[in-house]
């Protein structure tokens, strides 16, 4: 007779809704690193734009291309202030999603511990039986003797 753990079904569904939260708590930490990355880049071209117009500011330029700068300027702090908006509500959701993770998580643990504590009790169960069987082989070799 063999172990069987009669909430194997629900421990194995906790499991997967584990399983499930982790994979939507790294969807979210991938997001934040991707929205981080351009965030990054989108700095860079700020600095390259600024220091393009620090180094063309004494030279002669036609007006259309140092409003096109100043626009392409005001365009990038938009995408970066959005981006910052971004990555401050991936933020919260990740907080929340961690969460969410570290419940789904402790159920599955409730439900595994008490599975190990069952099969614990089944094998110590199982070796009292048989030490029984073995000492009633031996005393009955003992009396036929």
């Amino acid at each position: 007779m063999s172990f069987q753990f009669s909430l194997d079904t629900v421990l194995q569904v906790r499991g997967i809704l584990e399983e499930q939260e982790e994979r939507m708590l790294q969807k979210i930490l991938q997001e934040i690193a991707q929205t981080r990355e351009a965030l990054a880049q989108i700095e860079a071209g700020i600095a390259e734009s600024d220091a393009a117009l620090c180094n063309g500011f004494f030279k002669p330029v036609i007006g259309h291309k140092i409003h096109a700068a100043y626009g392409e300027m005001q365009e990038l702090k938009q995408n970066r202030q959005e981006h910052q908006e971004k990555i401050r509500n991936l933020e919260q959701l990740r907080d929340r999603q961690l969460i969410v993770y570290a419940k789904a998580r402790q159920n599955r643990e409730v439900l595994a511990d008490i599975c190990e504590e069952k099969r614990k009790v089944y094998e110590s169960d199982m070796a009292h039986v048989e030490q029984k069987v073995m000492d009633d082989v031996f005393i009955s070799r003992r009396i036929r003797s």
